[in-house]
């Protein structure tokens, strides 16, 4: 049987919380990491990446799965560069946000707002709002005229 080193149980009890990119869980075992060898912190993220504990695909998933329904995919993608997931997967989640992108930003404008602007002041701050969600200008025109093509 195996033992596992302080280092590598630390990072497996941060793991069972929630899943973390390779760039987060070295982030946080850093401080704690310099009391071993300096590589000793990259030997046991590869083997927690060998043996299926740290895996960049399930952040993806888990990231799109929890922001979906309050933000774009501006936004998503931004958190995924921040997290330091590789461009490849950054890039086929891109696709996927894509597909359903005026439906989520329908529906964060609805339970936000729920009717059309009177005003231009009303109208820029619906679309800062969603703006502020990681929404391009294109979506958010085309979540305002469909909007308005249902109220009439």
């Amino acid at each position: 049987m195996e033992t596992r080193s302080p280092l590598e149980m630390r990072a497996l009890r941060y793991l069972a919380q929630r899943e973390y990119s390779r760039l987060e869980l070295e982030r946080k075992l850093s401080a704690y990491a310099r009391s071993f060898s300096p590589e000793a912190l990259s030997i046991v993220l590869d083997k927690l990446e060998h043996n299926g504990f740290l895996s960049a695909e399930r952040v993806v998933e888990q990231i799109i799965r929890t922001r979906r329904s309050r933000f774009g995919s501006q936004r998503i993608v931004y958190e995924l560069k921040e997290k330091g997931i590789d461009e490849h997967l950054i890039h086929s989640a891109l696709l996927s946000l894509k597909e359903t992108e005026l439906d989520a930003a329908l529906e964060i404008w609805q339970k936000k707002f729920g009717e059309l602007p009177g005003t231009r002041e009303e109208r820029g701050k619906q679309m800062r709002f969603m703006m502020s969600r990681g929404f391009s200008m294109e979506v958010i025109q085309q979540v305002l005229s469909q909007a308005n093509e249902e109220n009439q």
